[in-house]
């Protein structure tokens, strides 16, 4: 794999509440600099982001509902997320009902964003550490039949972040959807541990490092 196309499978992410502009500045300098795939940020922080990334070709990804999935307002978040620009949204999937067995909740609650944000790459982001693998299954179904484009792990704000045999279990469960891990991936063996098991994109800080493992091993 070259440095471009593990970058390409990036999203070079912050984000920590007390993130502040500078540091923002420095994350998009960072992804327009190693040719990161798209800077993942609060909506709070995307219209600095999106001046910052403007004409470079790394997209905007915004996460909603951001980090606990329990709100009413995902949907208006990311309708307003595609107005100011964003290219992708990473929505947090409402936990809470997948642990009642709602299911038909959980997937109206996807598709409310999925048609708030119908030109937009939609990831759902199931909290994998929080669900039993039976519930992982049904999760990777609903984000499907709600027409998700992406399952991804974890937010990395929960009590534990991506796991191999999750990504495995939900590239088997999500039926043609993509994976994205995150959550705890500090390393080039780490992120290689998901791709190898089946993620087709990494959402984390540590980015660079990311790539410098790549170096060292080649």
């Amino acid at each position: 794999m070259t440095k471009l196309e593990l970058a390409q499978k990036i999203d070079h992410t912050l984000l920590k509440p007390d993130a502040t502009a500078e540091q923002i500045k420095k994350l998009c300098a960072e992804a327009v600099e190693h040719r990161f795939c798209s800077v993942c940020v609060n909506s709070g922080r995307a219209a600095l982001a999106k001046k910052c990334i403007s004409g470079s070709g790394v997209k905007l990804c915004v996460v909603v509902g951001f980090p606990l999935g329990c709100s009413v307002t995902k949907a208006a978040e990311a309708a307003a997320m595609a107005e100011l620009g964003a290219d992708e949204i990473d929505m947090v999937l409402d936990v809470g009902r997948a642990k009642d067995g709602d299911w038909g909740a959980v997937e109206a609650d996807i598709r409310a964003v999925r048609s708030a944000c119908s030109k937009q790459v939609l990831k759902v982001i199931l909290e994998t550490c929080l669900l039993t693998e039976t519930e992982i299954i049904w999760a990777c179904q609903a984000a499907k039949n709600a027409g998700a484009d992406f399952v991804k792990t974890s937010t990395g704000f929960s009590s534990g972040g991506a796991k191999a045999e999750d990504v495995a279990l939900m590239k088997q469960a999500a039926g043609g959807l993509r994976v994205k891990a995150s959550g705890g991936i500090h390393t080039f063996q780490e992120a290689m541990t998901m791709i190898d098991a089946g993620a087709d994109r990494i959402g984390a800080s540590a980015g660079i490092a990311i790539l410098s493992g790549l170096e060292e091993a080649q």
